[in-house]
């Protein structure tokens, strides 16, 4: 069903009046910027450091703790004292993305603007704190700061709702409380099912880590060694650093140590490879993988040195081994960690058969993809999940805008 269709239903040929935030909310304070006829009314609310908000963390409580840094966290009463909120509110937080929050009970806050409804008959608190979730994108495109990022609420008390049946009130809250409804369950399911997704994918990754160790796992004598210069074909001398103000734009991927970091007009390299960092704190940290294939026209600079293999098979048992293994003994430096050619083409990589390389790959390839891949695989179904949330979020809450809204 469109979205026009279902509003259609639902509104029933009611009519649609927008309202700027400022003409319908109630916030914590008056802001700088904003024309005073535009500044809301002012709730007080106690405000927390966030290094005290820090200090009262505990693993359970009934006191919400509304701050971008411990945002899912609580708190006791007895340990926030006199400080306690308590209402049905929205938090927009300071300090990093764009975020919305919705609470209904105690709370402290911190590093926030704090807004409820002015008035609850005429606007659903939480069905405004849909529409802000709704329109997350426009909000964040207020944030300022190279810093301690922080919303222009000049601009965010202009942003329009829409309020349905405005003539009739009790008509108005009816529909505002159906769509809430609508969205609070599919927030549930969705919260649900994402759950129930990531404890697989969990598990998934510890049987996959489990296969990973056992099929790269090698007796002594049960198979040849090899270093990894004997295996492929290094071809760091082809590349070309190029300083971020020299490059043309274009279309073709341009791989540092870490993946890709740009976009060019030109290739030096075409074909399938395998790239591994040089330098980088990741060599030691490794939180991104150390050693991943690439395909087609593509660009590297003098960060990723640049293997090529005779087969598929070959080249990705060797990028699974490389990032599977302890390179601590082959990596200099302990400032600016660095893994040279010379000690790269020394390190020693098993080297069973041909067909058996093909049967770990196979296996290791399809727990990759079950694990990892955001195209298949459980990430994928994760993100469906978010993606089918948000659709029919924005489906109960694209209201039909007269043409001076519009524009």
């Amino acid at each position: 069903m469109s979205s026009v269709k279902f509003m259609d239903r639902l509104l029933d040929g009611v009519e649609v009046e927008w309202r700027a935030l400022w003409e319908v909310t109630t916030w914590d304070k008056k802001f700088n910027a904003v024309e005073s006829h535009k500044q809301p009314n002012v709730i007080k609310y106690h405000y927390f450091l966030a290094k005290e908000l820090n200090s009262l963390v505990t693993i359970d409580g009934n006191v919400k703790l509304l701050t971008t840094n411990i945002s899912n966290k609580y708190t006791t009463e007895e340990l926030a004292g006199d400080k306690v909120s308590d209402g049905e509110v929205i938090a927009i937080p300071w300090g990093g993305d764009a975020v919305v929050q919705y609470f209904k009970g105690k709370f402290l806050t911190s590093d926030n603007r704090i807004a409820t409804s002015n008035d609850t008959n005429y606007l659903n608190t939480k069905f405004l704190y849909y529409f802000l979730l709704n329109n997350l994108e426009i909000l964040s495109s207020f944030y300022r700061g190279s810093g301690i990022k922080h919303p222009n609420m000049a601009a965010v008390l202009d942003i329009k709702i829409p309020i349905p049946c405005p003539e009739n009130q009790k008509k108005s809250l009816e529909i505002q409380a159906e769509i809430v409804h609508i969205l609070d369950s599919f927030t549930e399911l969705t919260a649900e099912l994402t759950a129930e997704l990531t404890a697989e994918l969990t598990a998934r990754k510890k049987q996959y880590n489990y296969y990973r160790d056992q099929l790269l796992s090698f007796e002594e004598g049960e198979v040849e060694w090899k270093t990894l210069g004997e295996l492929a074909e290094n071809l760091d001398s082809m590349r070309k650093p190029i300083t971020s103000g020299l490059r043309d734009a274009g279309e073709i991927p341009y791989y540092g140590a870490s993946g890709i970091v740009d976009y060019v007009k030109d290739y030096i390299f075409d074909g399938d490879y395998l790239l591994v960092s040089e330098d980088g704190a990741n060599l030691v940290a490794r939180s991104t993988p150390i050693a991943f294939s690439i395909s087609g026209k593509s660009w590297v600079n003098n960060h990723a040195h640049v293997l090529k293999f005779n087969t598929y098979a070959e080249r990705r048992f060797v990028e699974f081994y490389l990032n599977n293994m302890d390179l601590t003994p082959y990596i200099s430096g302990a400032a600016q960690p660095k893994l040279n050619q010379k000690n790269l083409n020394n390190i020693s990589i098993p080297n069973p058969s041909p067909s058996e390389k093909i049967r770990i790959v196979a296996i290791l390839d399809k727990f990759d993809a079950l694990t990892n891949s955001l195209t298949e695989g459980l990430p994928r179904e994760i993100a469906l999940r978010q993606k089918q949330y948000e659709y029919y979020r924005n489906l109960l809450l694209n209201f039909p805008k007269p043409e001076e809204v519009a524009a």
